[in-house]
This record gives C-alpha cells, sequence and structure tokens, in this order.
C-alpha cells in the first residue's frame, strides 16, 4: 500500500495502519508484528512511528468498544458482513476521535473518507463518511476541517 520512500505524514501513517489492520484482519497476523515488518520495508520516520504504534495498539485494545461504536451508528451492517476496508478505516478513525489525538475530528473523518475512496469499494467514502458523521453529530462534536 505504501511506497518505498520516507513515511512522514499523518496520511502516510494512516495508510501504513490500516494495512495493518486489515492483514490482521483478513489473515489473523498479529497486528504488532505486521506493524514491525512494514514499518521495517519502509523509511519511517520516529514521528511517524510514534503516531501509527499508538493508533494500531488503540484499536486493539479498544476493538471492542470500538466495534460496538460501528455497529450503533451502522446497525443495517453487520461487522462480519462489512468489508474490510471500511471495518477499520471506521474503527481506526473512531479510535482517533475517541484517544484525544490533536487532529481536528473534521480532519480525522475527511483522512478516513479519503482512505475509503482510496482503498475501499465504490460506496465506502459516503459509507464511512455517514457512519462517522453520524457518531460525530450524536457526541455533539463540532465538526471542524
Amino acid at each position: 500500500m505504501v511506497g518505498k520512500g520516507l513515511v512522514t505524514s499523518r496520511r502516510e501513517t494512516r495508510v501504513i495502519v490500516l494495512q495493518v489492520l486489515c492483514e490482521s484482519d483478513i489473515v489473523a497476523h498479529e497486528a504488532t508484528s505486521v506493524l514491525h515488518r512494514i514499518m521495517t520495508e519502509n523509511d519511517v520516520t520516529p514521528k511517524a512511528s510514534e503516531f501509527a504504534t499508538y493508533l494500531v495498539s488503540n484499536v486493539l485494545v479498544n476493538r471492542n468498544e470500538l466495534d460496538k461504536i460501528i455497529t450503533a451508528y451502522a446497525p443495517n451492517w453487520p461487522l462480519s458482513q462489512m468489508a474490510i476496508v471500511d471495518r477499520n478505516v471506521l474503527r481506526m478513525a473512531i479510535a482517533e476521535i475517541e484517544g484525544g489525538v490533536d487532529s481536528p475530528p473534521g480532519a480525522i473523518v475527511n483522512e478516513a473518507v479519503e482512505l475509503a475512496k482510496a482503498f475501499g469499494a465504490e460506496g465506502s467514502p459516503g459509507f464511512v463518511n455517514g457512519v462517522l458523521g453520524s457518531f460525530l453529530n450524536s457526541q455533539n462534536t463540532e465538526i471542524e476541517a
């Protein structure tokens, strides 16, 4: 998913995290080992590495709670029937929003939609945007871009 160039931005880091989460979800590889392998294969700055490690561990530790949130805001889509990319983009975005990362919630939603556009199916961006928008509206969180 990520090229072999220097990984410095949060956008590039989120691509790595999505790759880790999807591989772990699809073939049950241990996520921290996958993260280590992918970061070794790419030139990841210490700041990007720290952010990736934080996001992956946040999703792993809070996965059950994240899945409950996703189920609440996408009640017509059981997690087991949801596209793997969509499910993991949502887990990652909600974990980042809930984790108090210094990115504004609107920016996190925008990044999640961009990931869905790049790696999901045709309807993925709208689905991801709708679920995250409903989640933020229910939290009375101001969406800032």
